[in-house]
This record gives C-alpha cells, sequence and structure tokens, in this order.
C-alpha cells in the first residue's frame, strides 16, 4: 500500500509528473538565405569569351 501523498509532493507531480510535448524537427529549423540573390549573375553575355580569351 502506499503511504499518503504529502501536498509538496502532488505540486511537484503536477508540474513534472509528464514529459512536455513533442516538438516536430520541422519546428526547430528555419531557413534562411545567408545572402540576398544578384539577378545580374547568371545572365548570359555572348561576347564575354572574347573579353576572357581574346583581350
Amino acid at each position: 500500500m502506499r503511504p499518503a501523498q504529502d501536498p509538496a509532493e502532488s505540486a511537484r507531480r503536477a508540474r513534472f509528473g509528464r514529459l512536455p510535448e513533442r516538438i516536430r524537427l520541422e519546428d526547430t529549423v528555419e531557413e534562411r538565405a545567408a545572402t540576398a540573390p544578384d539577378p545580374a549573375r547568371g545572365v548570359y553575355d555572348e561576347d564575354e569569351w572574347l573579353v576572357r580569351y581574346c583581350l
């Protein structure tokens, strides 16, 4: 038979008696771009090879 619980033990069990709610992994990760994308970076310049290799 279990002895009677004192009020402090009851309060402790009410507060710490179970595990906290599970947190999904998707909620713990935040993805952000490190820098703003440069719109001119991928632009093709047909004369660029002339400047790089012929001048």
